[in-house]
């Protein structure tokens, strides 16, 4: 089982949340820290990266670094304001070949990241990739 605590810090819409060993993140809703929304975003962007270099390691590429720009549509019209498309790019750094970057990615998103996994039956969520050589 996993288990996290929130706690609010004193400020208003402030929050930090901690896990069991005490490693903390901070949540805000007034526009002075990461929102609940935005964690999501980093949430399937670092979920689907942990897996994007494991496979890559795997299949014995030098994957240096990785950095993803996500963004997110949300219905604006209506409460609650859900997310309708998530869109996650990957740049890949060091030397990788574009079969292995596009099996990685496409089996971290499609199949194995439990977050976008959990967003798939209301999200659209796609990826696009580069290779950065170096």
């Amino acid at each position: 089982m996993m288990k996290m605590t929130l706690k609010s810090t004193g400020s208003e819409l402030d929050y930090m949340g901690f896990n069991e060993k005490g490693h903390g993140i901070r949540l805000n809703g007034n526009g002075d820290g990461v929102s609940p929304m935005q964690s999501v975003l980093l949430a399937v962007a670092a979920c689907s990266s942990i897996d994007v270099e494991i496979f890559l390691k795997k299949m014995r590429n030098d994957l240096t670094h990785i950095e993803v720009d996500v963004e997110g549509d949300r219905v604006e019209d209506q409460l609650p304001k859900v997310f309708t498309a998530i869109r996650l790019h990957y740049k890949l750094y060091g030397d990788i070949k574009d079969k292995s970057a596009q099996k990685a990615v496409d089996m971290a998103v499609k199949k194995y990241c439990s977050v976008s996994k959990m967003l798939e039956a209301t999200v659209d969520v796609s990826y696009t990739y580069e290779i950065i050589a170096q």
